[in-house]
């Protein structure tokens, strides 16, 4: 993988982690909440795809990635699904440095959903973190798609 495509995915990863709490974030602050009919929508949509119950859409489609699926609940550490075009595209989870430096585990949190596979696995080191997460941690995707494909979901502009 090139240099630029390696620089290009970094920037994309901490803009999207970014979003994803900040989205969080504000809606907490805010105190938004979907309207029933909406979770409604949220949930059934939800179901279909065979994420677990209690996730919920957080951000629209993220260029590389897709939307952002979690249950608020789970945050920060998620597991956090990618969503494109009715499939899903990856699962995440940010763990945080300090957690990994005191011998914690994760057991079984980047399965993939039933019918997907992991292609590959990316694991970025987010120094001071980012919007909504700032301590230092790891933004670790497991794809159900090729580097190849990533480039093709919901491209900017």
């Amino acid at each position: 993988m090139s240099k630029i495509r390696v620089g290009s995915a970094l920037v994309v990863l901490a803009l999207m982690g970014a979003m994803v709490l900040g989205v969080v974030a504000m809606a907490q602050e805010a105190g938004a909440q979907p309207t029933p009919e909406q979770l409604e929508a949220m949930q059934q949509r939800a179901a279909e795809l065979g994420l677990p119950e209690g996730t919920i859409q957080l951000t629209p489609c993220v260029p590389t990635m897709g939307e952002h699926w979690a249950n608020p609940a789970e945050m920060p550490l998620g597991p956090i699904y990618g969503v494109a075009d009715g499939k899903l595209t990856f699962v995440e989870i940010m763990p945080s440095q300090e957690a990994f430096q005191s011998g914690e585990s994760w057991i079984d949190v980047l399965q993939p959903i039933e019918g997907y596979a992991i292609d590959h696995v990316d694991f970025v080191f987010e120094e001071g973190g980012h919007e909504g997460y700032e301590v230092n941690h790891y933004d670790i995707h497991a794809y159900f798609v090729p580097h190849v494909d990533e480039a093709q979901i919901c491209p900017a502009g």
